[in-house]
This record gives structure tokens, sequence and C-alpha cells, in this order.
């Protein structure tokens, strides 16, 4: 799928801390977004700095939002997904793949790479392969999209096919394994993208969300029908993808592990890491791996902050061929 134009500018403010490339770095275009999805504005209201907003702890808001902007931004037309599974912020999701593009690029004298001869993985895609999405529509890669739970493949595969999109869905049969069973053992990526889970126990999913809307919201959310506040579960997500035993740190760690045994199959290993107290670990299950390369990529979206670490087995020499062709 072709890459869609770049949209105009808005003269609304800018995103700072977002990538340069991504297309919500200005504020959001309500109006425009209400063409897109005419739903959306019974949702809309002014905050108290004269703004437009949405109350971002109202599921059913959130979801009509990412709607809107996968149509304007993205040429998306069909996307849907259950309440009850993850629907992640659009515009922190395209940094991610901004990111690791100029990552790529850096291997090729600082060419950004296009097209469907770029092939990615994305471990735990989620019924929203949202990662999958703007990948291919970004930078037309070719994308294959993994996950643990049927359910999530069943929703995604819909999603791609009424779509049209370049992304191939595969169901990961072995909770346990990650890499495995997933790449086959002549296939070659270019990059590996994860959003691991980041809790490690549904009581510390629920309890860190009660900790958002008590502190964030002040109490004053309210479900779609807007007469009570919101809980927990209303923010949506399988368990698959808000928690797993040990959390993210164990996650990544097994992700790390088993990295090893495809270094010749992928050039460039990545990840998000929400919790910057666990990189000193991450970065000595890398060097118990011995990755030739290392990098952590810092991104921010409003008043939160994560990272990036992407690790390669390849020397610089070989990554520069692999992106030349000859790896």
């Amino acid at each position: 799928m072709s890459q869609k134009q770049q949209p105009k500018p808005s003269t609304t403010g800018v995103k700072s801390k977002l990538h340069p490339r991504n297309r919500n770095k200005s504020r959001y275009n309500f109006k425009q977004l209400i063409e897109e999805n005419p739903a959306l504005k019974k949702y809309v209201a002014v905050n108290k700095y004269g703004s437009e907003t949405i109350d971002f702890f109202n599921a059913d808001a959130v979801k009509l939002l990412n709607q809107a902007l996968l149509k304007k931004d993205y040429g998306i037309d069909h996307w849907d997904i259950p309440q009850d599974f993850l629907c992640p912020p659009i515009p922190g999701r395209a940094d991610y793949i901004h990111h690791i593009a100029d990552l790529l690029g850096n291997d090729d004298n600082e060419n950004i790479p296009r097209g469907p001869r770029v092939k990615a993985l994305d471990i735990g895609t989620g019924a929203n392969c949202i990662y999958p999405i703007i990948g291919c529509i970004e930078y037309d890669w070719n994308f294959v999209a993994a996950d643990i739970n049927p359910k999530s493949i069943q929703i995604a595969t819909a999603i791609t096919k009424a779509n049209k999109l370049a992304i191939e869905v595969r169901l990961q049969r072995n909770p346990s394994n990650i890499f495995k069973g997933v790449i086959k053992a002549d296939e070659h990526f270019d990059i590996t993208t994860c959003n691991p889970p980041f809790h490690a126990s549904a009581e510390d999913a629920i309890h860190a969300n009660m900790r958002k809307v008590k502190n964030l919201s002040k109490g004053k959310a309210t479900d779609s029908k807007g007469n009570k506040p919101i809980t927990a579960v209303s923010f949506g997500g399988q368990h698959t993808e808000l928690w797993c035993v040990g959390g993210e740190i164990r996650f990544v760690r097994d992700m790390i592990k088993e990295s090893a045994l495809f270094k010749k199959n992928v050039l460039w290993f990545s990840t998000l890491v929400s919790k910057e107290g666990n990189l000193k670990d991450i970065y000595e299950s890398l060097r118990n791996v011995n990755a030739q390369q290392v990098k952590t990529i810092d991104m921010g979206q409003g008043n939160k902050s994560s990272r990036v670490v992407a690790w390669s087995y390849h020397t610089a020499n070989e990554r520069k061929n692999w992106r030349r062709g000859n790896g």
C-alpha cells in the first residue's frame, strides 16, 4: 500500500516531544476528525484552557478518536476492536515506528528504508495491530504480526483484510515462546517490534489503572453513558496485553535470551521499555548474549516518557551489507 500524502501543518501548537515525521506532532484538529468520524462529536468538549479535547478515560471516546485518526492520517477505513481489548494511543505508537525507521536508515547512510523489501515482525500485536498498520502505511513495509491470543489474531486478521494491508498475522501457539514458532528457519527480518506486558500480575494492572484514575481524573471520569465513575476495567486490555508473570523485565529478558537463537535471521531486535529502572538488567542481559550493538532511543508524549531498546548481533559492516541487500 502506498504512502499517504503528509498532512498540512496545524496552527494549533506542536507536541514538541514527538518525532518530526509523526503525523500527530501538532495538536488534534477535532473539526477534521469529526468530519472523518461524526460519532466522535458528542465526546468533544472545551477544557479550562479553551482547547477542544475528549475525556481520555472514556473508552468509547478513545476508540472513536483512534478510528478518526487512522482514517484521516492513514487511510484506514475499517478498524474496530472489542471494548475489552487494548486501545492504544496512536501518536506514541507511530513514534516507535518512525524511530526504528531512523535506526535502519543509520545503517544505510541515513537513507530511510521504504518499500516491501523491508520486512518487520511485531511481537504481541494484539487485536489493534497498530504497529504493523502504521509501518505498512508510512513506509510500505511488509509486516508479520504475531500474538498468542486467538481472538486477537481473528480481529487483527479482519482489520488487515478489510484494509488490504501487506500484513501477515500469525498465531504463536506456545505462550512460553516469543520468536520460536513464529520465525521460520529460512526467514529474515530487518526489524522486530514489541510493546511488552507492563505489569507482573492482574492485581498490579488493576491497582495501577485505579491510581491513574485517582491522580489524573480526580474522580470525574465517567463511563460511556456519563453516569458512573470509570474503573480500571474500563481502559480495556486482555491480560496478555497488560501483564505476565515477572512483568516487563521478565518478558524482555526472555526475549533477549531467545533472540540469540535467531541472530542470523534478524538484523535488529527492538522492544519498548516503559520502566527506566529496568534498563540496567536489560543491558546486563544483552551483554550476556554478546549483542554487537545496543541502542536506546528516548521517546516522549506529553508528560510521559519511554524508550526503545534495540540490539543487533551484526557488526556495522554486516548491517550495511544487509541493508544493501547482501545480508
